[in-house]
């Protein structure tokens, strides 16, 4: 029986950091599956820092099916990187979705609660 792979869901967090000893302004990320952190950096430029972890996740995406990603960097996003949105990063066959990191720390800290 062929079975379809699920959405792979990883926790994302973009924030601008202040000007630097250069003047200028720079944008960090992380991308987390869990409590492992997968990816970090910072990019001059918020499209840049999207696409560095929209790359980020389908490498990932695709390391924990087992496959290399061809073309990691091919990515697409259905939605904007706002502040607080979910994304949903197409990848080819595989399907990633990212979710802010403070908002998957407050689901887990009430279900720690519960």
């Amino acid at each position: 029986m062929h079975q379809e792979p699920t959405d792979t869901e990883f926790a994302y967090a973009l924030e601008l950091l202040p000007p630097g000893g250069w003047g200028f302004r720079r944008w960090r990320f992380e991308l987390w599956h869990g409590a492992r952190l997968i990816a970090a950096g910072w990019r001059l430029s918020r499209e840049h820092a999207e696409r560095a972890l929209r790359t980020a996740a389908s490498r990932a995406g695709h390391a924990m099916l087992g496959v290399h990603p061809l073309n990691p960097d091919r990515t697409s996003a259905s939605g904007a990187f706002l502040t607080g949105a979910t994304v949903r990063v197409d990848c080819g066959a595989l399907t990633c979705v990212l979710v802010p990191r403070a908002e998957t720390a407050a689901i887990q800290a009430r279900g720690a609660a519960a």
